[in-house]
């Protein structure tokens, strides 16, 4: 992939959500790429392609993932339905900005923890009481979280036992599940490309830890109760047929009506918004501009500078 120092971040609200083909070959098209299967040729704009999720049987070449990368389409390589996820491209920006600032976030408890109250109040549409503790929180998201499952499947009448799947087993899974396994996998795709279209980390969560997608499944909680779970209710209640297929056009539908992709970058930024003490590092606002130099212990020094000239004009 191309590397290039972008001034401006790519402008994911105007872009598409999200693409899934399967048991296909991927080609560079003109400026663009192009599908060819049993159906004949289907020409994608790319430019204006948020996630292009690769299922199984596809192909795909060397100029048109190229083409993707240069405008700024994270590739993910998926299983079928897009369901599992395998492997993932880099996004377009190469400014570590909000990056230094998640790391400086995640690594100080105390600001972890006003990120991770902040996120909650995000998810239910309130503040919280100082006197809360993280523990407390906690069960009110788990009582927020099973309303959303018991109200959908009041309004739609699918039975609702639980949430529970068999990775190894899908089939096995109940039809509800699935449908929710295959709608989250879709917008964790989403999210993780709009998280690295603006430059943060996908593995320094606040809430979630210890993975990857750590951050993914951070930003995606925010969107559940509202829009997965009484979408894929809703689509269990009107058939089980070719259920996975269905979930993933009824949601990338709900993406263009809801305006989604406007929605996520905006909430990244009041996610991180916190407050911070006066020790709180200095970023460089500069994204073309060298950044420093780390000179041992706590201090750094102007980088971009040809220090063997400047040490050998002093001698």
């Amino acid at each position: 992939m191309r590397l290039k120092d972008l001034n401006t971040l790519p402008k994911v609200r105007d872009s598409f959500s999200y693409l899934y083909v399967e048991h296909c070959k991927i080609e560079q098209d003109a400026k663009a790429i192009a599908f060819f299967d049993e159906n004949g040729k289907t020409s994608v704009p790319c430019a204006n392609l948020t996630t292009l999720l690769v299922g199984p049987g596809t192909t795909i070449t060397h100029a048109a993932v190229k083409t993707l990368a240069d405008n700024g389409c994270l590739v993910m390589w998926s299983g079928e339905g897009a369901v599992r996820f395998y492997a993932a491209g880099m996004g377009e920006t190469r400014a570590a900005r909000h990056l230094l600032r998640q790391a400086y976030l995640s690594s100080n408890p105390q600001l972890r923890l006003r990120v991770v109250r902040q996120m909650y109040e995000m998810r239910f549409g309130e503040e919280l009481s100082e006197e809360l503790t993280l523990q407390q929180i906690r069960g009110k998201e788990g009582v927020r979280v099973r309303t959303a499952y018991s109200q959908a499947s009041a309004a739609t009448g699918v039975e609702w036992t639980g949430r529970s799947y068999n990775r190894t087993e899908w089939k096995d899974s109940t039809p509800i599940n699935r449908a929710l396994s295959a709608a989250n996998s879709c917008l964790y795709g989403v999210c993780q490309a709009a998280i690295v279209s603006a430059g943060y980390s996908t593995a320094l969560g606040f809430i979630h830890t210890g993975k990857m997608l750590s951050f993914v499944y951070d930003i995606a909680d925010l969107y559940k109760a509202d829009l997965t779970i009484p979408l894929a209710f809703q689509v269990v209640a009107e058939s089980e047929f070719e259920l996975e297929s269905r979930i993933r056009h009824a949601l990338r539908d709900k993406f263009h009506e809801e305006r989604f992709m406007q929605k996520i970058v905006p909430d990244l930024e009041t996610a991180l918004n916190v407050k911070t003490d006066d020790t709180e590092i200095e970023f460089d606002f500069d994204d073309a501009a060298p950044g420093g130099l780390w000179n041992g212990g706590d201090s750094s020094v102007e980088g971009g500078v040809n220090w063997a000239e400047t040490h050998q004009e002093e001698e």
